[in-house]
């Protein structure tokens, strides 16, 4: 199979809601998580998959949870607004080893493009350990477009998306070798960092 020249990866996707995790109503961010990433993805990935409410302690744990567990890369959805309940940013920040504000600022940039309520949202990146952390909006359609960016109608990358930096970061951090699919998103690493292809 052409899949065993890629490393396998463990991806935790955590999914933060009080509605969704007691059960009010149906969990969109995991399977959206899911499917991007595996859309993405040239490497097979093992996902560990969690559904938690908005509980600040709930959420650090979860996260050093994953990170023990040899997740490279932890992608969370949801409580990155205003709202007194929205905690995911303090969760994530009390957990890092480094803060990695980065990705925060052009999450915003992308989204301003569709709301002006973007600069509502607080999402935040940190590293800890070898895994990066990183919070998503909490719509299934917000999150492809921060995490691809924005295209033309002809399919130019107009703004890159965060994911386009992912696989460099984790490559610095010292996990696996993420390869991602152009067409979804074309990751970006400095020609010295290009690993040449493994025979299956």
């Amino acid at each position: 199979m052409s899949e065993a020249r890629h490393d396998p990866v463990k991806v935790g996707i955590v999914s933060i809601s009080d509605r969704a995790s007691s059960g009010v109503y149906e969990d969109k961010g995991l399977p959206a998580l899911q499917d991007w990433l595996t859309r993405a993805l040239l490497n097979p990935i093992a996902f560990e998959s969690r559904l938690i409410p908005d509980e600040q302690d709930g959420i650090s744990a979860a996260l050093i949870e994953l990170v023990n567990a040899g997740c490279c890369l932890v992608l969370t959805t949801g409580g990155t607004g205003p709202a007194p309940r929205d905690v995911t940013p303090e969760a994530t920040l009390a957990v890092a080893h480094k803060e990695m504000p980065g990705f925060g600022e052009q999450m915003r940039q992308i989204s301003l493009k569709f709301v002006p309520t973007a600069i509502l949202s607080r999402q935040v990146a940190v590293v800890r350990d070898q895994s990066l952390i990183i919070n998503l909006p909490g719509q299934p359609k917000a999150i492809a477009e921060t995490l691809e960016g924005l295209k033309d109608a002809d399919g130019k990358q107009i703004v890159p998306g965060i994911f386009a930096a992912v696989p460099y970061c984790v490559d610095l951090i010292g996990g696996p070798y993420l390869e991602t699919r152009d067409e979804v998103c074309k990751a970006f690493r400095p020609k010295n960092a290009v690993r040449a292809p493994r025979p299956a």
